[in-house]
């Protein structure tokens, strides 16, 4: 196995991530510097980073949090923000996040301990459903529902086809329902912004078929087993 791939299913962090260790001289291999990624490696190497020893996870695990708002998903801000890390238990294992929610929305995350678990899961390539509810202010027409539902250009950048429809209107607040399956980054914020509807509040409510059911903010639960349409 290389050893890039090795420290990500140790859940330490992502390959590309562990690439960079790699790169920063942060990795050893039985008292050795690591000098590439591409090295492979085995159960019985000793493999340290930063002093720490790393040992390879067998057991695929994922939990789900309920992420607040005013949290970041990373696991160090340089503005000294709250992360998800913070907030979760510290006697469990070293977490992995899947994907992100930017620092206002809230809603359901799931973490693992496996480095190539978490990158297959936000693959777009992957077509996993996410379910958001978002509450914007302003007119919201049925035309520009239908060019969302069709797949819209916006900046150059192609999303393709997204479930968005109406579920109430308090005005000048309306309440969407956004079903897409491929996650661009900050997607649903950027098709808000394009038709001038302001955002008070975006929440993720579904990943797959896990959903969030009587979670309450910063509340997180392992998921075992785990869903057969996430395997």
């Amino acid at each position: 196995m290389r050893i890039n791939k090795y420290i990500a299913n140790a859940g330490y962090c992502s390959r590309r991530d562990a690439e960079k260790l790699i790169f920063e001289k942060k990795v050893r291999i039985n008292n050795k510097l690591c000098e590439a990624p591409y090295i492979n490696v085995t159960e019985k190497d000793k493999i340290v980073i930063n002093g720490k020893v790393i040992r390879l996870e067998k057991k695929i695990s994922l939990w789900k949090l309920y992420k607040p708002t005013n949290v970041i998903c990373t696991t160090k801000d340089p503005k000294k923000r709250k992360t998800i890390f913070d907030i979760i238990p510290k006697d469990l294992p070293r977490l992995i996040a899947v994907g992100r929610l930017d620092y206002m929305s809230e809603g359901l995350i799931l973490l693992t301990n496996n480095g190539d678990f978490a990158r297959k899961l936000e693959l777009p390539s992957s077509n996993i459903l996410r379910v958001y509810r978002v509450c914007v202010n302003g007119d919201v027409k049925l035309d520009q529902l239908n060019k969302i539902n069709s797949g819209i250009r916006i900046e150059k950048i192609l999303y393709k086809k997204v479930e968005v429809k109406i579920e109430k209107i308090r005005k000048p607040q309306v309440w969407l329902k956004f079903k897409l399956k491929e996650g661009k980054n900050r997607e649903i914020r950027k098709i808000c912004k394009h038709f001038k509807w302001p955002v008070n509040k975006l929440i993720r409510l579904q990943y797959g078929s896990i959903k969030l059911i009587k979670e309450k903010p910063g509340q997180i639960r392992k998921l075992d087993p785990i869903p057969n349409d996430l395997l």
